[in-house]
């Protein structure tokens, strides 16, 4: 799950990579129009990789005959879910009128926006169809068909960018574009490996089609909380994001680098948090409760050795990493401020990195047993009291400038993840049933 995980943040840290060598207005508005996106695509996306939990704990309990029936619920989420994001996507240009962001960035934040809004439908199926594998334990098929599909997002990226090949030059546009193929190329093959004979007879692939009413109900009030604690988290970033597009050009393009990098760490961490929530979702099919600490813990033990690494090399080795976003053509005279303030923001980056840790372990498990409204209570509270409404008195009633917004960031994940280790130590969360009793 990691490396399935760290296949996306390739393709995201490309993007950024190839549109900063571009232009730096183009840079400017990747990252402001990427989180809006995900920040609407992060809700349907946290709903839907709950059918991960359905499938790891009827595995569990050893009903493999309604892992068919729990994907099919997925299937038939992601329909209505596609809609929403293409009349999001139709909408592009007055929602980025809100944010105050300059002209020209704005019309590059809109291009990008409403192209990978148009193109979520196969996306967010490719979502539910990993859920078959990753759900079962059997992780490397994901890997290798995520693999696949960053290696083909890196040269289409370069040619739609900059207008090589058969492509003519199409800057963010071709960026956005590229996104959408590569999510497309990953959702077929996919679609092909799991629609078999051989999956029909053991787990209903094909006959558990129809919509399973009662099902449905349980996947909704246990993955709709899972998806709107990831649209609330999102939410707190992109305000982030908006509130950094404030400032200069020069800080806002620094800010946006360091987030690109901290992708380097960020998304990894969050196939270690899959990975807890499908032991755990195991765990609890069983009715193995010790065993579902466990493996909580046995991801805490992994992910902290790899952020720690991680946050070394952002302190102690940030040159080479922001090095890579300088755009063609521009002197190191011109990118020096930028440099001098993306090694800074690097380390905030290194502080919220072992924090993140901490959280994304605990919040795994938690998901995997069906905690998930408490989750999604915890990050709402904290999104308004820690995050946003701190940002603006911040902003307006003192001069810490940019690292006002850095500072708050860094108090958010920290307070989460406090919370997050004291839910997991009081075992509050073990008493959640999310499949139904077998008759």
């Amino acid at each position: 799950m990691v490396i399935s995980m760290a296949s996306h943040t390739i393709m995201m840290f490309t993007d950024r990579v190839f549109l900063g060598r571009y232009s730096i207005d183009a840079l400017a508005a990747a990252f402001p129009a990427s989180m809006t996106n995900f920040l609407f695509f992060s809700f349907f996306l946290g709903t839907l990789e709950y059918v991960g939990v359905f499938v790891a704990q009827y595995t569990g309990a050893i009903r493999h005959e309604r892992v068919g029936a729990a994907l099919w619920q997925g299937i038939f989420f992601c329909i209505p879910a596609a809609l929403i994001m293409a009349l999001l996507g139709l909408n592009a240009h007055g929602i980025f009128e809100l944010v105050g962001h300059a002209p020209a960035i704005r019309q590059l934040e809109a291009d990008y926006f409403s192209i990978v809004c148009l193109g979520s439908f196969f996306p967010l199926l490719s979502v539910v169809f990993s859920t078959f594998y990753s759900g079962r334990g059997i992780t490397k098929p994901v890997m290798f068909v995520n693999m696949f599909a960053a290696a083909v997002n890196i040269p289409l990226d370069w040619m739609m960018i900059n207008g090589y090949g058969p492509f003519p030059e199409m800057g963010i546009k071709g960026a956005a574009l590229a996104t959408v193929f590569a999510g497309t190329i990953n959702a077929l093959i996919l679609g092909k490996m799991l629609f078999t004979a051989e999956h029909n007879r053991k787990y209903g692939i094909l006959r558990n089609w129809r919509l399973d009413f009662d099902l449905l109900k349980r996947f909704l009030k246990f993955g709709l909380p899972g998806g709107a604690q990831f649209f609330l988290d999102m939410f707190a970033i992109s305000f982030f994001g908006f509130m950094v597009g404030q400032f200069t050009r020069a800080e806002l393009a620094a800010t946006n680098i360091a987030i690109s990098i901290d992708t380097l760490a960020f998304l990894p961490a969050v196939g270690m948090s899959i990975a807890a929530s499908i032991m755990v979702g195991q765990s609890m099919g069983r009715g193995d409760l010790q065993g579902a600490r466990y493996a909580t813990n046995s991801v805490l033990h992994l992910v902290m050795v790899y952020m720690v690494a991680m946050a070394a090399v952002f302190i102690f080795a940030p040159g080479p990493l922001l090095g890579l976003f300088k755009t063609t053509g521009m002197s190191d005279a011109e990118f020096a401020p930028i440099m001098a303030m993306g090694a800074v923001f690097l380390r905030y980056v290194a502080a919220f990195t072992v924090l993140d840790a901490l959280l994304n372990a605990y919040m795994g498990g938690l998901k995997g047993a069906g905690d998930t409204r408490f989750i999604m209570c915890v990050m709402g509270s904290l999104a308004v009291f820690v995050m946003i409404l701190p940002m603006l008195l911040v902003f307006k009633y003192t001069d810490l400038g940019i690292h006002g917004p850095w500072l708050c960031l860094v108090a958010y994940v920290a307070i989460m993840a406090v919370i997050f280790v004291i839910r997991f130590r009081s075992g509050a969360w073990l008493r959640h049933r999310v499949i139904e009793e077998a008759h």
